[in-house]
């Protein structure tokens, strides 16, 4: 791109496969504040376009709004807050990605016609039955 381009909203959306008004959320939300022309028409420069990019990865990973907001224009100590909190997040699913990975792959190989009665599989669910305290993983 070049760094004096300009893109209308449609070729923007377009670019990323969005809806055109996700632009205009992005926007209402304090997210993008592309230029205007004199027509009023919405015009975004590379800037504009890298931040786009910056919300869809930032989305993707799970952050929200509000948190995308602090990301690209926060202080340095609120960047650091919410992205410190976002990576405790990314942790926590994580592992939960990994237990389900791990639950998946045992009822794929298990004999159990009915997988709730399998042992090791029921033990993979009893922390959220209330019957197991502790964390450590039961498969694997």
């Amino acid at each position: 791109m070049k760094s004096n381009a300009m893109w209308t909203i449609g070729e923007v959306a377009e670019r990323f496969g969005l809806a055109t008004h996700v632009l205009r959320h992005w926007e209402d939300a304090g997210l993008l504040a592309p230029d205007r022309d004199t027509a009023g028409r919405r015009r975004y420069r590379e800037l504009d376009v890298t931040r786009v990019a910056v919300i869809i990865r930032s989305k993707s990973a799970g952050m929200s709004l509000d948190q995308i907001r602090v990301l690209l224009a926060g202080r340095a100590d609120e960047r650091r807050d919410v992205l410190t909190a976002h990576l405790d997040d990314l942790e926590r699913r994580m592992a939960e990605m990994a237990r389900s990975r791990e639950m998946t792959q045992h009822a794929l190989e298990c004999r159990a016609h009915d997988i709730a009665t399998c042992p090791n599989f029921a033990a993979g669910v009893a922390d959220l039955l209330g019957n197991r305290t502790d964390s450590r993983p039961v498969f694997g």
